[in-house]
């Protein structure tokens, strides 16, 4: 071999390293802190939301987008209220008129909201908890990457991908056997990268890309494990993932391809593909909106769709 052809064979295994160190970065990188599979769609139970441009947009069931505020980076709901990241760093909500709404906390850079409260992760990748909108927030960890309010408990993951819970057991929502509730949270799984929650349940992406689920699933949205009633500890249900989100019943997960997968009710219990070139997915009720690739919002009622979503 020439000094040439060892110079070339040095610089392909370099570049081949550094191919491989990124898409291993990528493939290990949390998914988007939102409610959702992404920031810039939100959905929890007949509440919505979706960004554009920097604006968020409102609805509710089935309805037409309504233009709410500008400015804006993250979008998250709950059950009963509206929230919005601002480009200065505020978290900020409201029920019915954005311009009334309530600055929670300042210097966030991410947050997720749902039936308990909300959490905020700030620039140092602290977590904090708050519970409404005149009360301090409450440290709850460092370095962590991703958390997520369900609708009977709570979830946050940490740098080294461990994943805790506190709140409700009883349909196995910890998914470590537990079925009574801890006073603070505890470990319950290792390897994750994002967590969601709702009814009930909880699934959880490895960084293999792997979609992990347990608790209730009287309705299929962890598919065949635990079907009928529950299941109390973690079961692989699906692979190949790069996002996930969860609604009251069903389950939507993007694979790295890009297609969108859905199973619980309405979709029936084996995951069944919906469209191709997804970019962001998020699941409330009965509700999945998604967005592809060509900038388009799409959206199932329970199962049924899509029809095509206008933002203007």
């Amino acid at each position: 071999m020439t000094g040439d052809q060892k110079l070339h064979a040095v610089i392909r295994q370099r570049f081949a390293a550094l191919v491989f160190t990124m898409i291993s970065t990528f493939m290990s990188s949390p998914a988007a802190l939102a409610d959702s599979s992404a920031h810039d769609l939100a959905s929890y139970y007949d509440r919505h939301m979706a960004l554009e441009g920097g604006v968020a947009w409102v609805w509710v069931g089935g309805g037409t987008p309504q233009r709410a505020r500008a400015g804006v980076v993250q979008v998250g709901v709950s059950q009963h209220a509206y929230f919005a990241l601002l480009e200065s760093g505020a978290l900020v909500t409201w029920t019915d008129a954005p311009e009334a709404a309530t600055t929670l906390m300042q210097g966030v850079a991410s947050f997720a909201a749902g039936q308990s409260g909300w959490f905020a992760i700030d620039r140092d990748r602290v977590l904090w908890y708050g519970s409404g909108s005149t009360a301090a927030p409450q440290r709850i960890a460092a370095d962590v990457i991703a958390a997520c309010i369900g609708d009977s408990a709570d979830y946050y993951i940490t740098q080294g991908g461990t994943l805790y819970a506190r709140g409700l057991a009883h349909r196995g929502q910890y998914g470590d056997g537990l079925l009574a509730a801890t006073p603070g949270f505890v470990a319950t799984a290792r390897d994750a990268v994002s967590v969601k929650a709702h009814t009930g349940h909880a699934i959880h992406l490895t960084r293999g890309g792997a979609v992990m689920g347990t608790g209730g699933n009287r309705f299929g949205p962890l598919s065949t494990h635990g079907l009928g009633d529950k299941a109390d500890r973690w079961g692989r249900i699906f692979d190949g993932v790069r996002a996930i989100a969860t609604g009251s019943r069903h389950t939507v997960a993007i694979r790295t391809d890009g297609s969108l997968w859905a199973w619980g009710e309405g979709f029936g219990i084996a995951p069944r593909q919906l469209l191709g070139k997804v970019t962001a997915v998020a699941a409330g009720d009965t509700v999945t909106i998604a967005r592809t690739a060509d900038g388009v919002l799409w959206q199932w009622d329970a199962g049924a769709g899509p029809r095509r979503l206008s933002l203007r």
